[in-house]
C-alpha cells in the first residue's frame, strides 16, 4: 500500500493496516528510525508477571476495552502462507 506525507508532515496509515494492528484514534505511537527505515510502535502498558500454578504468566495491565481483538489462527495462517514450501 502506498501513502504520502502531507504539508504538515502527517501520514495516513491505511485502514486495513490500522485494523490489523489494533490502532484506533488516540493511540500513542513511539516513532523511531533504524536501519530498515521509520518505525511506528504503539505505546501500550507493559504486562505484569504473576505466578499461576507454579509458573510465571504475563497478564495484560490495560483494560479489556483497550486490548486489540486478535485472530491468532488467522495470523499464524498468514505467516505460514508467506513462506514457500
Amino acid at each position: 500500500m502506498k501513502t504520502a506525507i502531507d504539508k504538515a508532515g502527517r501520514v495516513v496509515i491505511p485502514a486495513a493496516i490500522r485494523s490489523k494492528a489494533g490502532l484506533s484514534p488516540g493511540t500513542q505511537l513511539e516513532v523511531s528510525m533504524d536501519s530498515e527505515g521509520v518505525r511506528l510502535v504503539p505505546l501500550v502498558p507493559r504486562p505484569k508477571l504473576v505466578q499461576r500454578n507454579g509458573r510465571m504468566v504475563a497478564v495484560p495491565t490495560a483494560p479489556d476495552r483497550d486490548l486489540p481483538s486478535v485472530d491468532v489462527a488467522a495470523m499464524v495462517e498468514e505467516e505460514r502462507d508467506r513462506w514457500p514450501l
